[in-house]
């Protein structure tokens, strides 16, 4: 973590999505794909999230840990959605879906439910450049997960990304 509590870290999206999920969690996301997540870009399941990603290379993603809901700085991204987990071990691991489970980040949380807000940016020059878009900091795809202890709630898109024609 640095100095603002955020930690940065560089994911390998591997079938263009990244896991988040309560440790110890047995979930399997593979069926939570349905068209609704892939518009959302988030297959949600009680204790674990799969975060769609625009390219399946590495992208970079920030983890803050906060207090209480962010402002609203959706304007600021191109596909902003939030999403509660359950979280009962008080471990929050991120990782992309084929890293090695052991290895990953985990992050201290309050044990209980979550609320995941998942900003995402550079989603049009990532989405141009294809399997390059890791080789440029201009062309890497961003996102921003910003987690606080909040009731569970239903998915809430509030700026949804669509692809270039």
């Amino acid at each position: 973590m640095n100095h603002d509590g955020v930690a940065e870290l560089t994911l390998f999206a591997d079938y263009h999505q990244i896991h988040v999920f309560d440790e110890g969690s047995e979930t399997d996301l593979g069926g939570e794909w349905t068209g609704r997540a892939v518009d959302d870009r988030l297959a949600v399941g009680w204790d674990a999230v799969a975060v769609g990603t625009t390219v399946d290379v590495d992208v970079e993603v920030s983890v803050e840990l906060l207090d209480g809901p962010p402002p609203d700085d959706s304007v600021d991204f191109d596909h902003v959605a939030e999403v509660s987990l359950c979280c009962s071990s008080g471990r929050l691991v991120v990782m992309g879906c084929t890293d090695y489970e052991p290895d990953a980040r985990r992050f201290p949380v309050a044990a209980g439910w979550l609320r995941l807000r998942v900003s995402q940016s550079n989603l049009d020059r990532a989405h141009q450049a294809g399997l390059d878009s890791d080789g440029d900091p201009q062309t890497t795809e961003r996102l921003r997960l910003q987690v606080w202890s909040a009731a569970a709630a239903p998915v809430v898109v509030s700026r949804r990304w669509q692809p270039p024609a």
